[in-house]
């Protein structure tokens, strides 16, 4: 009983990250980026909202969520975010 109650806690804190869209305005600036979700809810509307905030303290408006992914996936993504992976 132990046991599955562990497997189960270790699988509820999964690491959950979202690739997103993002610009500034005047002059229009665009960039692709990865973050991490903190919220135990993993879906694209719960990283929005964890997002936006975020990316607005530095002047960047969210456009997209383009996918959540696991950390599995995080070296395929990583050359396209350059900059911006993990940084918000």
């Amino acid at each position: 009983m132990l046991a599955a109650t562990l497997v189960f806690t270790t699988g509820a804190e999964a690491a959950c990250y979202a690739t997103y869209k993002a610009k500034r305005d005047d002059p229009l600036r665009l960039h692709y980026g990865v973050a991490e979700v903190t919220s135990p809810d993993c879906t694209p509307e719960a990283a929005s909202v964890e997002l936006a905030p975020r990316l607005a303290l530095d002047g960047w408006i969210l456009l997209a969520i383009v996918e959540m992914i696991d950390a599995d996936k995080l070296g395929e993504v990583r050359k396209s975010a350059g900059d911006y992976f993990l940084r918000y």
